[in-house]
């Protein structure tokens, strides 16, 4: 991992944040975000962005980890949200908030405290 992927990952998680501030607010639960639709349009734009920025991920990085994480899938929902909004299920997006995303989450953090226990000279 160079540190234009690791700056990445960092952002990713930032994001992944946002997802959980908002499910905090409206409590985690798949009734509210059916009937809000502000939760459901901020959970949106942080899986969009999320999406967007797997897509600036080095093409190394992505393929030494795609048995971990689906960057295809991750991108591909990114342009679902962008382009085809109103044809987003919220069961799926639920779905992805609550089983993929927390995923992420932890191959994130992982890839991060791997990267800055490195030694200075081993970095890339």
């Amino acid at each position: 991992m160079n540190s234009r992927d690791l700056d990445l990952l960092k952002n990713i998680l930032d994001y992944i944040e946002q997802i959980d501030e908002a499910s905090s607010h409206f409590q985690a639960k798949i009734d509210n975000f059916k009937a809000y639709s502000t939760y459901r349009n901020a959970a949106a734009m942080c899986v969009l962005q999320i999406g967007e920025l797997a897509k600036h991920l080095s093409d190394d990085y992505k393929q030494y980890t795609c048995d971990e994480i689906p960057w295809h899938q991750i991108q591909g929902i990114r342009n679902v949200i962008a382009h085809e909004y109103g044809k987003v299920d919220a069961d799926s997006l639920w779905e992805t908030l609550t089983e993929d995303i927390p995923k992420l989450r932890e191959f994130c953090e992982q890839q991060i405290a791997l990267y800055e226990e490195q030694p200075d000279d081993n970095i890339t």
